[in-house]
């Protein structure tokens, strides 16, 4: 989707300025909105993927007058809502009101940190598929404009570049955000010259690389 969160080589929003020592909570709240997050994640309703396309999927309005985990904790409502584990009453009230769908697994305290250091794991088996494109390819980004969510980065579309290394054969994540995480496409290291990318003011030493799924490329 070519949503506000999508700011690759747009001006206005200033440089990137990472504070010294920053702190990785501002407030408590923003600590128990992350936890909120990875509970509710690992009952197994939906995929990372939709997730992250639930906190994107907003207004831009909504989306800059929102901070960090405030984004997060409105795409933790918007998942909760969608798959029926709270009502728009309970949402309302702040505690449990209705019967809703009952959690596929919760995660219990003891669990967390062996299921944090085990990940979920989005390589998946070819069954004989192979790779269209090789190490030094060279190949053309599609200019593909979807509603829903994609990760090919907008100042990335109809540019072109080398493949770099091909990383496997990898859940889609396109598809995953609606809901099937059984669809996987190639995954390539894609290297675009910094001229490609932005123009003659760009450094001639500079390069870009970016993640692509297969259907995202041609070759060049």
């Amino acid at each position: 989707m070519n949503g506000p969160h999508d700011l690759g080589g747009r001006h206005g929003f200033g440089p990137i300025a990472p504070k010294a020592d920053e702190p990785l909570f501002h407030a408590p709240w923003e600590r128990r909105a992350l936890a909120l997050t990875l509970a509710a994640g690992a009952m197994g309703h939906w995929s990372i993927d939709e997730s992250r396309a639930a906190r994107e999927d907003r207004h831009p309005a909504d989306y800059y007058g929102s901070s960090y985990y405030e984004i997060w904790t409105k795409g933790l409502e918007t998942l909760l809502l969608r798959h029926g584990l709270i009502s728009h009453r309970e949402l309302r009230a702040g505690r449990p009101l209705d019967l809703t769908v009952p959690p596929n697994r919760i995660l219990k305290a003891d669990a967390v940190a062996p299921a944090l250091a085990k990940g979920s794991p989005a390589n998946r088996d070819p069954e004989g598929s192979t790779p269209v494109f090789a190490p030094g390819d060279r190949v053309r980004t599609l200019n593909l404009q979807p509603r829903h969510h994609i990760r090919l980065p907008a100042y990335a579309r109809e540019k072109t570049g080398t493949i770099e290394t091909v990383q496997g054969f990898h859940v889609f994540a396109d598809a995953s955000a609606k809901g099937d995480d059984h669809v996987a496409h190639w995954l390539y290291t894609v290297v675009f010259d910094a001229f490609t990318l932005w123009g003659g003011d760009a450094s001639p030493n500079d390069t870009v690389s970016i993640d692509a799924w297969e259907p995202y490329l041609a070759h060049a």
